[in-house]
């Protein structure tokens, strides 16, 4: 198990520093200024991404629960989206003209996040099978 955390760990950090490095310089490079942090919406994604596959992992062993964690999965997916406004709700709903480039810029990191999470989290289901 504790190789297991290592490696979502790995994975994890390794595509923060990648992903945010190169978003980053992308923005940097067409000068645009975004109204929030690209460093906050990746953190957030890395912190709660790791969150969801190390519990899961530790929530496999246990028989009883592992069941039902498909579905707990789906409510950890729709939990996360409400986290997420709730931290971000005056860049997504306050900021009136929020550019196109602004709007794409938010929805990366999910999107990064969300694949990795995926794949692990299916992994440790299909594992115990």
């Amino acid at each position: 198990m504790i190789k297991s955390i290592f490696s979502y760990s790995l994975v994890f950090f390794s595509l923060f520093f990648i992903a945010f490095h190169l978003h980053e310089n992308y923005i940097e490079n067409l000068e645009v200024i975004l109204p929030f942090s690209l460093r906050k919406v990746y953190l957030f994604h890395l912190g709660f991404s790791m969150l969801i596959c190390v519990n899961f992992k530790a929530f496999s062993t246990v028989d009883k629960i592992f069941e039902q964690l498909g579905f707990v999965y789906l409510f950890i997916l729709f939990l996360k989206i409400i986290v997420f406004i709730a931290i971000f709700y005056k860049v997504l709903f306050a900021e009136e003209n929020l550019t196109q480039i602004a709007r794409i810029s938010l929805f990366i990191p999910m999107f990064i996040y969300l694949l990795t999470e995926v794949i692990f989290v299916s992994r440790i289901l299909n594992k115990k099978e």
